[in-house]
């Protein structure tokens, strides 16, 4: 009524990954926090080495390694662009950005304060790359007491770039004592440590040491003689054990927002204390990322079903729920929008239905998405019109 606004809470770090979704418990506030880097080190991918680097939740010990982005160019990890500082200490939550250090705001986290004083932030969880979806269980389920954490893997690109990164769903959840548990971001995907030659990068355009004109030969010698393949820990030790991920999903693939279902929904093949999360997918007129016949991972809805079996361990049983057809990867190939293209998010509404928000078609004329088409496809084109939000109930 007045026209001011008073910010809740503000100066949050940003950079690859922003402040993101929201979710609330017990008087508290609960967001992801995206990192700022792609994988942990500031490059030129990072608006040409001038974002922030990440912030840690705890003390770290950093690993004598630096990182090439050419032109003799070599920063650490947890760093700003060209700072070097093997074996270093980085104390918690300090911003390399302001030389400061914030009392509980770091990144690459789950982030909590509570409603009556915003000032008292705390890290949850952390460790995560991009931690984009989050959801808390009901009180009587096998997960209460974490919250479910659908994370983004890391892309090929910068200095310390990687291929076939997976996408993660975490439960997150405090230790004990108060501090944040960890799940071994930057140093570990899918729970493999990072060093694993599946996760060697191919040569990308976007990769820092591949200057154009791009030729993935030149690149991938380039990478052997940058000492990046394979790729080399951040980190010269976890600040703590790590909490591995419940599941993996494809590269690319995205996870954009995951709800429990009521029990309203509850139908086969659907069970009790069950979980639809949606899958946004890499952007359009990429390759796919699964090899022919094989479909394009993304682009859906998915469901978990967990075992509850007295007696029996707590188990996860991952199936598909809501997809395009065979062959149709995204709709707006097609003549019809009859199908998803970018499922953004999915909520149950108070009719017992799941509601699935997607934002339509899109073009990418990226570097990294190793676009194919014409140059009058991109970039970033977002197609009028063909927004859409899906209905979905129980018959």
């Amino acid at each position: 009524m007045t026209g001011q606004v008073t910010p809740f809470i503000t100066n949050l770090p940003t950079g690859d990954h922003p402040s993101e979704q929201l979710a609330f418990k017990g008087g508290w506030i609960y967001w992801s926090q995206g990192s700022t880097t792609n994988s942990g080190v500031v490059g030129l991918d990072n608006g040409g080495g001038q974002n922030q680097s990440d912030i840690p939740c705890q003390d770290i010990t950093l690993s004598d390694n630096v990182f090439d982005s050419g032109g003799g160019v070599m920063t650490s990890g947890y760093s700003p662009f060209g700072v070097q500082q093997p074996g270093a200490t980085i104390k918690a939550f300090f911003n390399s950005f302001t030389g400061q250090v914030r009392q509980g705001v770091c990144d690459g986290a789950i982030l909590r304060a509570p409603l009556n004083n915003a000032t008292a932030i705390e890290p949850f969880s952390w460790g995560y790359r991009n931690g984009y979806a989050i959801r808390f269980p009901p009180d009587d389920h096998p997960l209460a007491g974490g919250i479910l954490v659908g994370m983004d893997g890391a892309d090929e690109r910068g200095a310390r770039p990687s291929n076939n990164a997976p996408d993660e769903l975490h439960l997150g959840r405090q230790n004990p004592d108060g501090s944040p548990d960890y799940h071994g971001l930057f140093d570990r995907y899918g729970g493999l440590p990072t060093s694993q030659a599946v996760y060697n990068p191919v040569g990308g355009p976007n990769d820092d040491v591949c200057p154009p004109p791009f030729s993935q030969p030149a690149c991938l010698a380039n990478l052997q003689a940058a000492n990046a393949i394979p790729i080399r820990d951040v980190l010269a030790f976890p600040p703590q054990q790590i909490t591995g991920p419940l599941a993996n999903e494809g590269a690319d693939s995205s996870f954009t927002g995951i709800d429990f279902v009521p029990d309203a929904f509850v139908i086969d093949p659907v069970r009790p204390g069950a979980v639809l999360y949606t899958l946004e997918g890499d952007f359009g007129f990429s390759p796919s990322n699964a090899t022919p016949p094989a479909p394009e991972i993304g682009h859906e809805v998915k469901l978990i079903n967990f075992n509850q079996v007295p007696g029996s361990p707590l188990a996860l049983r991952i199936q598909n729920f809501g997809r395009n057809p065979p062959g149709m990867e995204q709709a707006f190939v097609f003549p019809n929008l009859n199908g998803f293209n970018r499922p953004l998010n999915v909520r149950f509404g108070p009719d017992g239905c799941a509601y699935v928000v997607d934002y339509g078609a899109v073009r990418d004329l990226s570097l990294d998405s190793h676009f194919v088409g014409p140059p009058a496809n991109g970039p970033l084109l977002q197609i009028p019109g063909t927004g859409v939000i899906w209905k979905i109930c129980p018959m």
